[in-house]
């Protein structure tokens, strides 16, 4: 069989592949995959540099499905090439614990770069993974890093407002080799795009300072599709969009520009009629000739002499191999704990300035941060001191200036976690984290290593009022789960969550007071009692306790001076700081009650709504309405978040239940 005529027979048997899977599974996209299949030929084939055998070989070829609902395509191609998918996986398509779910899942499947699904996610995400390639290029050099990241992407990823802040940062920032291939093809669920968008795509992204393509209807004309890609990547100075017209569902003689052929098996009598089309056995499922196998299965031996060049200049590089490891790592240098700054009690500091310093003295011992914020730089405590700004003018700049932007920016974020090489640290104030949310969910569903600084974190910011004062929040983001939350109480406790944010995985939310809080004695002593997400602060001069007070953050010190109004009534008050209910979580049963000892009533004390209070305490001081515009101390006196009222309280539990 001659070369081209093998080539189009795999890409006939991705499209048969693309139709069973979904028929199979009674669920799934199957149009988009088919139309595409000839340009995921024309990059796992002859354009991606990439490795089978070794999925995480560092200076690898990133390819994104921002398009995840096409995920069949990107399985057919990863079971093709040789990245350990079988045949029963892709029959396993959208079933329970399948290696194969609905959309592209990161680290639950060799091959996928990122998870995808929402919309626009992909898009942004790229983002992410062109800056820490860039960077680490400018950083330690062409030898070590040297890679493009391509991206799949639709009229849906384009329609979420996501796409249009990440990619105006993108074309700010002037980044090259980030290659996107549009797949303008006119259908979606409800119909024709028209019904909704009339966007011109090229301009937008012209006006965005990308490079544009307008190829046309090539999506079957492999020579010309590998011809554009390739002239996209000798673009270095901007990031580029391929404009490619495409036919979804072909060639089904009754499917091809249908909304149906979208998100709907097309039925056995459909893809039989279509099998007969292209040439391959109607009445055979996932029907795979051995010579597709081979010939998909070459990518292997060219990958690995790919990854294996690439280990021979990483083994002689003369640069700083410790810097490049550590960044690989996403951690610090051995013993970087030690530059960790500590405050002494009776100082007054708020936590988003004590980040500030922590970030200050830690950031030439973790070597892959990369910091920045959504135009509150300043506010959140994400600026490296001297450090100069992300741009095309400073690809090595470890700063990032991601303008008003936080949905991209969670997801550029992710990016550059899930890209490897940066440890980004991203900042706004708490309330915008609404901004931030799907990517956030997105960073605990991937375990991706990143780190927020979340300021002004309730009523205490003050005058700004209740469009600014996250009430709602603080129990809104616990409940997702895989995201550790620390709300620490001082300073001290704040450089402790740094720490845990730095060395471990997954995503972690600091959440920092903009008003100053005073540096309490016992923190200076039990500090790394935050890994345990809560402890006892205080105890009282009695054995026998009356009541426990639970604080977090800025409420701590409050709990503080009730108890010692408490003892001045003789009545004896254990206080217990609960930075962190995930960590808190995690302990030991017989831990938790050595801190919430079982029968002893127990008041919580924190500036949100109360619910999810119930499993900790038994009464709270909390907010469950919006705040207030005025001085943050004037705040939080009329919503009761003083010694007193906490004093009033501990009372009332006590006498209601005795």
């Amino acid at each position: 069989m001659k070369d081209s005529n093998l080539e189009q027979l795999g890409i006939n048997v991705i499209r048969g592949l693309a139709m069973d899977a979904p028929q199979k599974a009674n669920s799934g996209h199957p149009g988009t995959a088919m139309a595409l299949a000839p340009l995921a030929h024309v990059l796992f084939t002859k354009v991606m540099r990439h490795d089978p055998s070794n999925p995480h070989w560092p200076d690898r070829d990133r390819f994104v499905l921002s398009v995840g609902h096409a995920s069949i395509l990107l399985y057919s191609m990863l079971y093709l090439c040789g990245y350990g998918l079988t045949l029963d996986d892709l029959k396993s398509f959208r079933q329970w614990e399948s290696a194969t779910p609905g959309h592209p899942e990161v680290h639950h499947t060799l091959g996928v770069e990122t998870t995808t699904g929402p919309l626009g996610q992909g898009f942004a995400t790229a983002v992410g993974m062109g800056i820490a390639e860039r960077w680490l290029r400018a950083r330690f050099s062409p030898e070590l890093c040297n890679h493009y990241t391509f991206v799949l992407c639709s009229d849906g990823d384009l329609e979420e407002g996501i796409s249009h802040e990440a990619a105006s940062l993108a074309g700010h920032l002037g980044l090259g080799r980030l290659i996107y291939v549009y797949d303008d093809n006119e259908i979606s669920i409800d119909g024709p795009t028209s019904l909704s968008f009339s966007d011109n795509t090229a301009e937008r992204f012209r006006a965005y300072g990308w490079d544009v393509d307008e190829v046309g209807e090539i999506a079957n004309d492999t020579q010309a599709l590998e011809k554009a890609l390739r002239r996209a990547m000798s673009v270095e100075d901007k990031p580029s969009i391929i404009i490619l017209k495409s036919h979804i569902g072909w060639p089904s003689p009754n499917k091809v520009d249908t909304s149906s052929a979208h998100g709907d098996p097309f039925g056995e009598a459909e893809i039989k009629l279509t099998k007969e089309i292209l040439g391959i056995p109607p009445e055979e499922d996932f029907w795979v000739p051995q010579e597709v196998i081979d010939m998909y299965r070459q990518t292997i031996e060219r990958g690995q002499k790919l990854s294996q060049e690439w280990e021979q200049r990483l083994a002689s590089y003369t640069g700083d191999k410790q810097a490049w490891q550590t960044c690989q790592s996403g951690r610090g240098i051995p013993g970087w704990q030690q530059k960790l700054p500590s405050w002494k009690a009776g100082e007054k500091i708020a936590t988003r300035k004590a980040i500030g310093a922590c970030l200050a003295a830690t950031a030439d011992v973790i070597p892959g941060l990369l910091s920045g914020g959504a135009d509150l730089t300043g506010n959140t405590g994400t600026r490296i001191p001297e450090a100069s700004a992300q741009s095309a003018a400073s690809p090595d700049g470890r700063q990032i200036y991601y303008g008003i932007r936080e949905h991209a920016m969670g997801a550029i974020m992710n990016g550059m976690a899930l890209h490897g090489g940066a440890l980004p640290l991203g900042g706004t104030f708490f309330i915008f984290s609404d901004y931030m949310r799907p990517a956030v969910r997105l960073a605990a569903l991937s375990d991706a290593h990143v780190i927020y600084s979340w300021t002004h974190d309730s009523i205490g910011l003050g005058e700004d009022g209740p469009t600014h004062q996250p009430i709602e929040h603080l129990a809104s983001i616990r409940a997702m789960p895989g995201l550790r939350v620390i709300r620490p109480a001082d300073a001290n406790e704040c450089a402790q969550a740094w720490r845990i944010a730095v060395d471990s995985n997954g995503p972690t939310a600091l959440i920092l007071s903009r008003q100053d809080l005073p540096v309490l004695e016992q923190t200076s002593s039990q500090g790394e009692e935050v890994d345990k997400g809560a402890y006892v602060l205080h105890r009282p001069d009695k054995d026998e306790e009356d009541i426990v007070i639970i604080g977090t953050g800025s409420e701590v010190h409050i709990c503080i001076q009730a108890a010692k109004l408490l003892a001045d009534k003789g009545i004896s008050a254990r206080v217990v700081s609960m930075p962190s209910w995930d960590l808190f979580a995690a302990q030991s049963k017989d831990y938790q009650n050595s801190v919430l000892p079982v029968g002893i009533p127990t008041l919580a004390v924190e500036a949100g709504v109360s619910f999810g209070w119930e499993r900790y305490a038994d009464a709270t001081i909390s907010i469950d309405r919006f705040g207030s515009s005025a001085p943050g101390a004037v705040n939080m006196e009329r919503f009761g978040f003083n010694a007193e009222n906490v004093v009033q309280h501990c009372q009332n539990l006590i006498n209601s239940l005795s």
